[in-house]
């Protein structure tokens, strides 16, 4: 995989690509929200599978040139396939399935470790330097988050038992910074680069298989599966389908060939601020001065490992 890591260094941080990669997190906190939610309405990798299903269509209409026997799409079907495997496939069956099992305090302190995993695989596999700047960050960009978790409180934190949810989600972390470091990589043919639609469309291609089997073995080795069936699971399924899988995902893509996996892992930190915020919104509390402490720590820990020497 070294081979292929890119040989001119990221440009800064800019206000554009800085908007682009705050809408991620955004969308990645409502969908947590609503994979717990709907966790008694469908299997959580069926919702996969469904979340995906509707986004392919939603793209279909732009995107079908993509699918011709002429497309270099077919030639590169091993990236394609593994981009998928870790993207569409694993990442958020994972994760909705983490939510069956596990508490979200749980959840998204494992998931907390994005930036950690960004560091380590560019730094083996990809000949990229970690820097002071980004391990500083990484500190400052990690302890925002404990503070989110523990509420301000040391001992909410001490109380932690990790179960089988949080390794699911550990799987899910290492699929995604896995899946940032190979759209990272300037390899595809142009004419799929340079259109997202095409270059996401050819990740759903392979990605419905995979969710597709993964959604077939659910139904065989789980005990009595069910949908129910309904306007709450619909709006869902919409939301899933429009927020975090073509929204998010194209945000995140553009951001991460822009400045690099390293920079951009540090705004999945904020997932668990704005999950905070929304439950905050949702139970109609106000909000407590740990939300700006953590606030300040996580966003200090982007512009610091950023921030060009």
């Amino acid at each position: 995989m070294a081979e292929n890591a890119p040989s001119s260094p990221k440009p800064a941080l800019d206000l554009p690509t800085a908007g682009l990669l705050l809408l991620p997190p955004l969308v990645w906190a409502g969908n947590s929200v609503l994979g717990r939610v709907v966790a008694d309405m469908v299997p959580p990798i069926t919702l996969n599978f469904f979340r995906w299903l509707l986004a392919f269509a939603l793209l279909l209409p732009w995107s079908y040139p993509v699918l011709k026997p002429s497309s270099p799409m077919w030639a590169h079907w091993r990236r394609y396939g593994l981009m998928s495997l870790l993207g569409v496939g694993c990442y958020n069956s994972f994760q909705y399935l983490a939510l069956h099992t596990s508490t979200p305090i749980n959840v998204t302190l494992v998931g907390a470790s994005v930036p950690v995993f960004m560091l380590v695989l560019g730094a083996v596999f990809y000949q990229q330097r970690v820097s002071v700047r980004q391990i500083l960050g990484a500190t400052l960009s990690i302890a925002g988050v404990l503070c989110v978790l523990g509420r301000g409180d040391w001992n909410t934190l001490q109380r932690v038992q990790l179960v089988m949810g949080d390794v699911y989600i550990l799987i899910a972390v290492l699929c995604w910074a896995w899946y940032s470091w190979l759209v990272a990589q300037p390899v595809d043919p142009p004419e799929i680069r340079s259109n997202w639609t095409y270059f996401l469309t050819a990740q759903m291609t392979f990605g419905l298989l995979w969710s597709g089997a993964f959604t077939a073995a659910e139904w065989q080795l789980s005990d009595h599966p069910h949908i129910d069936w309904g306007w709450p699971l619909a709006a869902s399924v919409l939301y899933v389908a429009l927020g975090p899988a073509l929204l998010a995902y194209r945000s995140w893509g553009v951001g991460i060939q822009r400045v690099g996996p390293n920079i951009a892992g540090f705004f999945a930190n904020l997932t668990p601020l704005f999950a905070a915020l929304i439950s905050t919104v949702t139970l109609g509390e106000s909000p407590q001065g740990f939300h700006a402490v953590a606030f300040v720590l996580i966003v200090g820990g982007i512009g610091v490992s950023s921030r060009k020497p």
